[in-house]
């Protein structure tokens, strides 16, 4: 709620200032009773359960109502702060689809398609029978009509990036090369928004890429993590 409260009380600044909200917010995913769902994160999102000394994070326990009510919430919030055509970005996985595409919608965005993250062949595997689960979800819109770019673009809708453990600070954190990629649909300069910060990889992608952006992150761990990476992604491109 934290994050809601200073977007109603324009702690963000002016409306009609982001250029694009790319983020990854809890999935609420992986479990189909309420014992499941409030498990450890770790339990339903790493191999065997093994955090790799990550911290760990909250929020991942609402079930399929209260998340998308919740996530229609802070999204909506979130687009009335964002420039005419503005896009949105949000990761998601298979379980929960279908909800986000909902979601998207019902904020004000106007749904413009899903891109794949082909995560490869080493992700977590199910055992002999299933497919494999190797593909994650960003679930697109853009506030209005699709702007006509000049300067970038088209966007790839796959992309087949794998996941490094050192390249990698939170329990589900993605890949920077993946974030430095999305983060283009925003031009040279532009904002970003991300509600769900993280170990900050929005942030450092911005960085690499020119653009500039504005994160949010209710853990203090997270929140350090986050500020030593930028800090060292700074010093990178100066």
């Amino acid at each position: 709620m934290e994050l809601l409260n200073q977007m109603r009380t324009g702690k963000l600044g002016k409306d009609n200032q982001f250029d694009a909200v790319v983020t990854d917010p809890p999935y609420c995913s992986g479990a189909a009773t309420k014992s499941a769902r409030d498990a450890d994160p770790a339990s339903k999102y790493c191999q065997n359960g093994n955090r790799c000394g990550r911290p760990n994070f909250e929020g991942d326990h609402r079930d399929a109502r209260s998340f998308e009510f919740w996530c229609t919430m802070w999204l909506t919030l979130a687009r009335r702060h964002c420039k005419t055509s503005a896009y949105g970005l949000v990761f998601i996985d298979w379980r929960q689809l279908p909800l986000m595409t909902n979601i998207v919608q019902a904020s004000g965005f106007a749904w413009k398609g899903i891109c794949v993250w082909n995560k490869g062949r080493a992700s977590r595997s199910p055992h002999k029978g299933y497919f494999r689960h190797q593909a994650e979800y960003i679930v697109w819109g853009t506030n209005g009509k699709v702007p006509k770019l000049k300067d970038r673009g088209p966007f790839d809708g796959v992309h087949s990036i794998a996941v490094k453990q050192a390249d990698k600070f939170h329990i589900t954190g993605k890949p920077t090369k993946l974030l430095r990629e999305l983060v283009q649909v925003a031009p040279v300069g532009g904002l970003i928004l991300d509600p769900f910060a993280g170990s900050g990889t929005t942030g450092i992608a911005a960085v690499h890429e020119g653009r500039r952006a504005v994160l949010f992150e209710q853990s203090e761990e997270y929140c350090e993590i986050a500020a030593k990476r930028l800090e060292a992604a700074e010093g990178e491109v100066k």
